[in-house]
């Protein structure tokens, strides 16, 4: 490594301990769960079986009964009709009695249409399940070992499955929504399938817990088919640490995270490039909606999601190496394709600043649409990528958003508890956008996205599509014909710093402290509210009083250095009101910087004569400036390790400092003399010959008129 990248990534580490102190603040975590590792991987995706059920769970109200199957078509309610008399005489009224039943593997349960509150699982714990020792999350609850579940399964669960192999529950109902399994925010989870392999979900809905309605973990094969999850304070579907598994025709809404979360998949694709053997989940058919996130996936890993719908949420899909104790990061090889990915814009913020969002549970209103975020979002994005690799984002339709269809940025190692500082660049890398149908939808009717790529800058083999519209940086990296191909690639190991404040400064969010970032617009600042505009108009007022006082006490009679003095105040000005247009990427910022470019280039030649070593730095200053706006605006130069804005930011430090000390001083002024004392003669003058006496003019010979001679 040479030594500039050594230094570029020194600087890095900094920034980065910079970051794991905002991105690890309390309340800020996502889903912790025990220490867990991946299956072996010798499972199957399970198969749907047809047969007869050999476990049945109803209610006894027949009244109810009939009137829950009376629209049902013929051959359906007359075959509910017979499970329900077998029922009656020998199944069960609850899942979870049904559950403990089974005593082999390849049973199936069936559930006829009612509500099922599971009431013997819903009382708190008592006894010796009420003081056990485990560690607390930093949302409050226990981290239970698998064993302690085992021991007091209903502690977090209204439904525990432990342990039981290739299990099939499935609903008998017309709909999913015939058969509810309603936790009404008593526990943790619905549903939780831990350890049980080959477990096949089917045709129910799981709703109103303090977490997730439905959770597989540590599963070597799993099927989640035609089922509703809603109404959570986190997850619709939790899967994680999981291999072989299969989302189909499912839909979630209401939830304080996302609708569908993939979380540690199995990372059987580690070091691979883009051509992988196999996905370990496949998600495909499902609808997520009215959600923080539609889909969301920290160390989302080998993840096959295609032929979706992720719509009015506050962003469509994010994956991510944001948070740590998730096995499988950083995150790579996520395959988004033929997904429609629309109008993303929905802004649930407001529910924890009028708190909202403090109430218990039970009494926010999830029912009525509200939802309560529980970590850092920009609202009205497609997909956000936050320190992934390997991503593959093709051929899906991406329209409608207020914000941008793709937004991509690096995450340090800090911020997943890894302090190695060869793994602090690891991310953010190989992402490739390429075939989508960005601003319009399938009916070709205009849906422009105010920006189609938010980037930081960070990473190598990053690319997207040539018809890309409005981006920031506004010159990207093009995908070739095949993958792997990048034209133009640049390979940076840090971001743009004005973006990498924002990040920062945005990512100090808190659902349960109720603390909004107020310079983020994330939550609703505005104008010079924003981190970006500040720190515009902040370096804006101290280049110009700099620059300005310069000029006034070592430049005023030059008239180079005033025209690049206006020049540099037309370019502050310019800069100030590009960053209040970052939402929609114009060519005012590049302008800025054209400008303010030239000030420094003139006001350089302009200090050469007196202060050449000063006026080189300022040429230098000038140099980098347009070289950044080039970078920005045409083309992001490849082969260099950091954005010229860096060079720039740190020499303009030194500049600031150096006009400072240039400007407080005068230039030396002759000792006066009093009247009659002879100047002391110079060295110079000393030593040359003496002048001769010049002759007057004409005029000056000449006697005035009326003057005679003395």
């Amino acid at each position: 490594m040479s030594r500039t990248r050594r230094f570029v990534l020194a600087l890095s580490v900094v920034l980065a301990a910079l970051a794991a102190a905002l991105f690890t603040a309390p309340g800020a975590q996502a889903h912790e769960e025990r220490p867990v590792t991946f299956p072996d991987g010798s499972g199957s995706v399970p198969k749907l079986r047809t047969g007869e059920p050999d476990l049945l769970v109803c209610k006894t109200d027949r009244a109810d009964f009939a009137r829950r199957t009376s629209a049902f078509p013929p051959a359906l309610k007359a075959r509910n009709l017979t499970l329900f008399e077998r029922c009656a005489a020998s199944g069960y009224r609850h899942l979870q009695q049904a559950v403990d039943a089974v005593d082999r593997p390849g049973l199936t349960i069936a559930i006829l249409p009612g509500l099922y509150e599971e009431e013997p699982s819903q009382p708190p714990p008592t006894g010796a399940c009420a003081s056990l020792d485990a560690p607390d999350s930093a949302l409050g609850y226990q981290i239970l070992s698998y064993e302690q579940q085992r021991q007091c399964p209903h502690n977090q669960n209204l439904v525990a499955i432990l342990g039981k192999k290739d299990l099939q529950i499935e609903g008998t109902g017309a709909s999913r929504l015939d058969v509810v399994i309603d936790a009404k925010y008593q526990k943790l989870n619905a549903i939780r399938a831990d350890g049980s392999g080959g477990v096949y979900f089917r045709n129910f809905t799981a709703q109103r817990t303090t977490f997730n309605s439905l959770y597989v973990l540590a599963a070597d094969g799993f099927v989640i088919d035609d089922v509703l999850t809603r109404w959570n304070d986190e997850y619709g579907f939790l899967t994680f640490a999981s291999d072989h598994g299969l989302y189909k025709n499912c839909e979630s809404y209401g939830n304080g995270d996302s609708g569908i979360y993939p979380g540690s998949a199995s990372n059987i694709n580690d070091g691979r490039g883009y051509e992988v053997p196999r996905y370990s989940i496949e998600i495909t058919g499902c609808r997520s909606h009215h959600n923080m996130v539609g889909y969301s996936g920290t160390a989302g890993d080998s993840v096959w999601v295609h032929d979706n719908e992720f719509d009015h949420n506050m962003g469509g899909a994010s994956m991510d190496s944001a948070f740590p104790g998730h096995p499988g990061l950083p995150q790579n090889h996520a395959r988004f394709e033929r997904n429609l990915i629309h109008d993303n814009n929905q802004n649930y913020y407001p529910y924890v600043a009028d708190g909202t969002c403090a109430k218990p549970p039970v009494e926010r209103g999830y029912e009525r649409g509200v939802v309560c975020p529980q970590i850092s979002m920009p609202p009205g994005t497609g997909i956000i990528t936050a320190g992934g690799n390997w991503n593959l984002y093709e051929d899906n339709w991406v329209y409608g958003h207020q914000r941008a269809a793709f937004h991509l940025d690096a995450v340090p190692a800090f911020i997943r508890g890894e302090s190695a500082w060869g793994k602090q660049t690891d991310t953010s890398h190989h992402n490739r956008y390429a075939g989508n149908h960005l601003g319009t939808d399938r009916s070709g009717a205009s849906r422009p996205n105010r920006t189609d790529v938010w980037w930081d800058g960070q990473g190598s083999g990053n690319c997207w599509q040539a018809d890309i519209g409005a981006t920031s940086p506004g010159a990207l990296p093009e995908c070739g014909a095949r993958r792997g191909e990048v034209s133009g690639a640049a390979d940076r190991l840090i971001g743009e710093p004005v973006k990498l404040a924002q990040l920062l400064v945005c990512a100090d969010y808190d659902v349960q402290a109720r603390r909004l970032p107020a310079g983020c617009d994330w939550y609703g600042a505005r104008g010079v509210q924003r981190v970006e505009t500040q720190l515009a108009l902040g370096s804006a007022l101290l280049l110009a009083l700099t620059g300005g006082a310069l000029w006034w006490r070592r430049l005023r009679g030059n008239r180079l250095a005033g025209v690049a003095t206006l020049l540099g105040l037309a370019g502050l000005a310019l800069d100030v009101a590009g960053s209040t247009l970052a939402l929609t990427p114009t060519a005012v910022p590049a302008a800025a910087l054209l400008l303010t470019g030239a000030w420094w280039t003139l006001l350089g030649l302009a200090l050469r004569p007196t202060r050449p070593v000063f006026g080189l730095t300022t040429l230098a200053l000038g140099a980098l400036t347009l070289l950044d706006a080039f970078d920005k605006a045409v083309l992001m130069i490849p082969g260099i390790p950091v954005s010229p804005a860096w060079l720039r930011l740190l020499l303009g430090v030194v500049w600031i400092l150096w006009a400072v000390v240039a400007a407080g001083t005068r230039p030396p002024t002759p000792k006066p003399t009093a009247p009659g004392d002879a100047a002391p003669p110079s060295s110079a003058s000393a030593s040359a010959p003496a002048p001769s006496p010049v002759p007057p003019k004409a005029s000056e010979a000449r006697p005035h008129r009326g003057e005679g001679p003395a």
